[in-house]
């Protein structure tokens, strides 16, 4: 129904599927797969080597952990990332999750391979009555919809 896999690629890098930590935990911990360097003032993209499969009407949200700007000083730009559940294998890149890195910091950042950087939630989703029928389909990757 819903869960990761590693991304195509990504097989002999040393990829860990996300846990929960508690069982009660609503997110998946998320981590880095290689070093990743977040200069300050930057954006980078940091891989992770999964994706992730669910429902058509659910949505993965990738938040930041907590712990991300308390100790690094490295947040997710956009607040929330959104993967859809048509990112999964798309012709692109398979459906890689990356987690977009800002350094709001004074000091490069290292972050290193391993670390939980980002916790994922499953959610389910409405969709509108009203609303037209969208035909559109997935043609890319990151960043890839309304091109």
């Amino acid at each position: 129904m819903r869960g990761f896999e590693v991304a195509r690629g990504y097989e002999n890098k040393g990829v860990l599927l996300p846990k929960r930590g508690t069982k009660h935990s609503a997110g998946y911990d998320i981590r880095v797969i290689e070093d990743t360097l977040v200069k300050a003032g930057e954006i980078v993209l940091a891989k992770t080597g999964l994706k992730a499969y669910m429902q058509e009407d659910e949505v993965l949200k990738i938040y930041p952990r907590s712990s991300l700007p308390k100790n690094y000083h490295v947040t997710i730009p956009n607040n929330v990332g959104i993967i859809d559940s048509d990112y999964y294998e798309n012709p692109d890149n398979d459906g890689a999750i990356f987690v977009s890195l800002y350094n709001f910091g004074t000091e490069d950042v290292k972050i290193v391979k391993g670390e939980r950087i980002a916790q994922g939630i499953f959610h389910k989703f409405l969709i509108s009555p009203n609303e037209e029928t969208v035909i559109n389909t997935r043609k890319g990757g990151f960043g890839s919809t309304g091109k």
